[in-house]
């Protein structure tokens, strides 16, 4: 493996172990309301959120490093959906390793593309932060409730049950919550994940009454020295690739710090009804 490929593939590996964690780190009540059931398979992991009032949560991710992506392991991962219940689940492959009979397995399994994500990465050594003038900092544990309901307004999920998931996984040692305050005033949030010799960036939101001052932009420069602290060589992200003619501000951020696009990952949509009929 080169270590270009060795990157690529920290790089999923890592969003796939922060995605597991946040599930998988939900409280037991929380858990059975949202019928959240995860599982490893395949090298990759399997999330179900049966009850999730978001569309986001149900997803499988992290597949074709340990082992090749094959028709047998998408219908296994198909099949986590199936038993649960699940109405719809995303699934993410990185594009070089999906296999060569992937729209057969996609018509198979009622599997249809939808969206695409830009993967990026970085060496801690080599990036260059922005500032901001608002107050930068990591998130006490006496804030972390806080913290989860900005970030739930941010990207507008409720917080009945999500916000309790978010404050039990975010106390996860490999977790790191920071936020940047206006005064004493909490106006964004953001998220960093230790993964041995990665570190992903991810859960960034802003409020609007605050967006233009450089928040994630501090936010992303007080993250990066957190990964260095902890002896990660790699920083990695992942964000929405905007539309032709439109431009995407976490994007702009990351590429502004020094992160490379890697590739560009395609979501594809497993529903257990085809597209347009009733479950």
């Amino acid at each position: 493996m080169t270590a270009d490929d060795t990157v690529r593939a920290l790089a999923e590996l890592t969003e796939a172990e922060f995605m597991l964690r946040y599930e998988s780190g939900a409280p037991a009540h929380v858990r059975d309301a949202l019928g959240i059931h995860t599982t490893r398979l395949g090298g990759g992991v399997v999330l179900s959120m049966r009850h999730d009032p978001t569309g986001y949560w149900s997803k499988a991710l992290g597949f074709g490093i340990a082992e090749p992506v094959t028709a047998e392991l998408i219908a296994r991962v198909c099949d986590v959906y199936r038993a649960e219940g699940t109405p719809s689940a995303v699934i993410q492959i990185a594009p070089e390793r999906l296999p060569a009979d992937w729209d057969e397995i996609c018509s198979r399994e009622n599997i249809t593309g939808a969206s695409t994500w830009v993967k990026l990465a970085g060496e801690v050594s080599t990036l260059t932060p922005g500032h901001t003038d608002l107050r930068v900092g990591p998130v006490p544990d006496d804030l972390v409730p806080e913290w989860a309901s900005l970030v739930l307004l941010c990207f507008g999920m409720p917080e009945e049950h999500l916000a309790p998931m978010l404050t039990a996984s975010v106390r996860d040692p490999g977790f790191r919550p920071f936020a940047a305050w206006d005064g004493t005033r909490m106006v964004a949030a953001a998220n960093l994940f230790l993964n041995g010799a990665a570190a992903s960036l991810n859960t960034g939101a802003t409020v609007p009454t605050h967006r233009g001052r450089g928040a994630q932009s501090g936010l992303l420069a007080a993250r990066v020295r957190a990964a260095a602290h902890a002896g990660c060589r790699w920083v990695t992200g992942e964000t929405g690739r905007p539309e032709p003619g439109t431009s995407n501000p976490s994007l702009d951020n990351m590429r502004r710090l020094g992160l490379t696009p890697l590739y560009e990952r395609r979501n594809w949509i497993w529903r257990a009804e085809p597209a347009g009929q009733d479950a």
